[in-house]
């Protein structure tokens, strides 16, 4: 059995995603701003993620975010995240693990997991389309041997990583973690 079909997240998942991502918030923050050079300050935004979320949902619904303290500037950086995948209103382990559990053959039903076919159908394009336009999927694929079968993405890359499923969502996050924001610089994803 496919166990994207039954994995439910723990509290404490999305309790070290979110540690994870102020971590690297408070790192960039002790930085300067890439366009000036001016103080970072702290500028979150609220955010209203979709999927299981259960009991989690609060510490889901803030996205960390810096703002230039110098007048003129004012530019926003957004911190890479494991959270959120880009502008996507899933959050990223459940796009993961829905699209994962697609292509286990969960094809019945008008939604898969809360998740309407229409919006796992498009996030399959995505995968098949452009994810693997990226410069980041052009990179990565290079380094990873034996090669991703790219016909089974994501799952062939979860299957990547380590034995069990947070072990497997958190690797892959932390390699898509550099596609979640446009304002950062790349190098500063990690």
């Amino acid at each position: 059995m496919c166990v994207w079909l039954t994995w439910r997240p723990e509290t404490s998942f999305f309790r070290d995603l979110v540690e994870a991502d102020l971590r690297l918030t408070e790192k960039l923050r002790k930085g300067r701003c890439p366009h000036c050079g001016g103080r970072l300050d702290r500028a979150d935004y609220p955010r209203k993620p979709r999927g299981e979320l259960d009991r989690a949902a609060r510490i889901m619904e803030i996205r960390f975010s810096l703002c230039c303290a110098r007048e003129g500037c004012r530019k926003r950086l957004t911190p890479p995240s494991l959270r959120f995948l880009g502008r996507k209103v899933y959050y990223g382990a459940w796009l993961l693990v829905v699209s994962a559990a697609w292509l286990c053959g969960v094809l019945l039903g008008r939604q898969i997991r809360g998740v309407p076919r229409r919006t796992v159908r498009r996030w399959q394009q995505w995968w098949q389309g452009g994810f693997l336009t990226t410069e980041l999927w052009r990179v990565q694929r290079a380094r990873l041997m034996p090669p991703v079968d790219e016909l089974r993405l994501p799952l062939s890359l979860l299957e990547r990583f380590a034995d069990t499923p947070v072990e497997m969502i958190q690797g892959t996050l932390e390699l898509l973690r550099p596609l979640t924001t446009i304002s950062a610089p790349r190098e500063m994803a990690r």
